[in-house]
């Protein structure tokens, strides 16, 4: 039992489905074990701001239920689940409109419906395995039609990163006759079938970007390839060179969103990238003063600095 949660449950089928989470974080780590039985589901409406089914409570020794806040709805900002969890039931994350991570285990294969709904704010999606392996991602992301990023951790160690746009469903309906036609809008859904059962196929995602330069945003397309840049996993010479190309021609889309967010580390890898020439650095620095980020413009304009050549003396020069 994590020593600061209390948790709301019932006996389920090989373990426990959790019901409510109560502690004072917005970023609770949800216990393996509660009672001695694995945490196998998270129960309907669990993180919702619902009142929850009849279920026993088990607390911190010395805690009473009074003194814990239930962690649900808008409070909840980071949720970690255990390796143990399997199902995910409908509508578990409902109302989450601060909801901006969730950490979870590979084996998440069986998944409820509207379990993401209202859920604004997620940004990322984080398994705890190589992204060689089988996973529940693609009925994960699957059920995320919104921008979405995934990643890989395998020892504490980020495997792969990647960045799925969003994509819009729409059912048209041909009124005289009563037929819907279903179109799809945004290669978000086609990078969500990038997938060989239940493993990951970097191949088919890196074979998408041509196709997705077409008509998604160049925001989104810089976004994409410079995760991939970041972290190479299965990453072949054809796909990296053209992800480059791509940022070449884009340098102020591309760095843009990171002096925003003031994100030096992605900064740094993007200055050691064979993409920025000096205007490009020298405009990122001007880009840095402007918002006050003089960290950011130290960077551009040391490495451009450090980035021209020596002047080359001959006896002539004496």
């Amino acid at each position: 039992m994590n020593f600061s949660l209390g948790c709301l449950w019932q006996p389920c089928r090989d373990g426990a489905r959790l019901l409510k989470v109560y502690g004072d974080t917005p970023c609770p780590v949800v216990p393996g074990q509660i009672e001695g039985l694995p945490v196998i589901e998270i129960g309907p409406y669990c993180f919702a701001e619902k009142e929850p089914q009849a279920g026993q409570f088990s607390l911190p020794d010395g805690m009473s239920k009074d003194a814990l806040h239930c962690i649900c709805g808008n409070f909840v900002e980071e949720i970690t689940l255990p390796d143990s969890v399997t199902v995910l039931d409908s509508a578990a994350f409902y109302n989450c409109r601060s909801l901006r991570r969730l950490e979870l285990g590979p084996k998440c294969e069986s998944l409820g419906s509207d379990m993401f709904t209202n859920c604004r704010s997620l940004a990322c999606l984080s398994l705890r395995c190589s992204p060689a392996s089988p996973s529940g991602l693609k009925k994960l992301i699957g059920s995320i039609s919104a921008d979405i990023s995934v990643e890989f951790i395998e020892n504490r160690q980020t495997q792969a990163r990647l960045f799925f746009p969003e994509y819009f469903e729409y059912l048209d309906e041909n009124t005289p006759a009563h037929i819907f036609n279903h179109s799809i809008e945004g290669e978000g859904y086609r990078y969500r079938q990038c997938f060989d059962g239940a493993v990951f196929h970097a191949a088919e995602y890196d074979a998408v970007f041509a196709q997705a330069c077409v008509g998604e945003p160049a925001e989104k397309l810089c976004r994409i390839a410079l995760e991939r840049l970041r972290y190479p996993y299965a990453l072949s010479e054809d796909a990296k060179e053209a992800y480059l190309s791509y940022l070449r021609s884009h340098t102020d889309t591309l760095v843009s969103p990171y002096i925003n967010t003031r994100d030096l580390d992605a900064l740094r890898f993007i200055s050691r990238l064979d993409v920025l020439d000096h205007a490009a650095r020298a405009a990122a620095a001007e880009a840095c003063g402007r918002v006050g980020f003089g960290a950011g413009a130290a960077l551009f304009l040391s490495s451009g600095t450090a980035k021209r050549a020596a002047k080359q003396y001959s006896f002539d020069d004496l």
